[in-house]
């Protein structure tokens, strides 16, 4: 019964989001960038947080004070869909994240992942992970936080897989700090028993780690350094 709920759920707030756009637009026509971050910040953190919240969901957040003032690239495990939301409620800052390619046909959502900065990947093609690798550097480079999940898919639970090395490159080539992220029990949210189930779930913000203070070999390394930290090896 919460499944069928949920999901009526979502699509009246994704029909209602469209009120939302509307607003979003107006302020960028009338040149307001300030306040259209500003308002493009608290619809996702709206959305973030109400999806959790009829999830029937309890989160716990802690390290929140580890979070530096400058933009960063926040890197975590990957549990379950439900990452995304979390992230977007619980964690400061207008925040892109990479999304599968499949997600940018998506309608109305897709829309608002393009204003986040999401990076969209084809996983079938080198040349377009290469080109969304370096348009993620230039966003970094620029201001932008951005959230990435270095596993390249859900582990549907609290088993943290193998690290793509390319992902850590958005850090190490445009010289922000990472601020590795813990979510635990996501997955029991929906992945362990393939329907909406209420959670407790504890996210764990640690320390950052900044590109100036690591040696090459250790940049070389970075993508394993993260996994360390965010398993709790480190």
């Amino acid at each position: 019964m919460r499944t069928v709920f949920f999901m009526i759920y979502l699509g009246i707030y994704m029909a209602v989001s469209l009120v939302f756009s509307i607003k979003y637009k107006y302020l960028g026509a009338k040149g307001k960038k300030i306040e259209q971050d500003a308002y493009l910040d608290k619809v996702s953190v709206r959305w973030g947080r109400d999806m959790v919240k009829v999830m029937g969901c309890d989160v716990e957040v802690i390290g929140l004070d580890h979070i530096p003032d400058e933009n960063v690239l926040y890197v975590s495990n990957h549990g379950g869909n439900i990452d995304i939301p979390l992230c977007l409620g619980y964690l400061p800052k207008l925040k892109g994240f990479v999304a599968k390619i499949e997600l940018k046909k998506a309608p109305i959502i897709s829309s608002w992942m393009k204003r986040l900065g999401c990076l969209f990947l084809d996983r079938s093609s080198i040349r377009q992970s290469m080109e969304m690798i370096l348009q993620g550097i230039e966003m970094l480079k620029n201001g932008q936080t951005l959230l990435v999940f270095p596993e390249g898919t859900r582990s549907k639970s609290n088993v943290v897989g193998e690290f793509k090395k390319g992902s850590l490159q958005l850090a190490v080539k445009s010289g922000v700090p990472v601020v590795p992220l813990t979510i635990e029990n996501s997955y029991k949210t929906f992945e362990e028993n393939k329907r909406i189930c209420p959670a407790k779930i504890k996210i764990t913000v640690h320390k950052p780690i900044y590109m100036d203070s690591l040696s090459p070999e250790e940049k070389k390394n970075l993508a394993e350094m993260v996994r360390k930290v965010i398993i709790g090896n480190e």
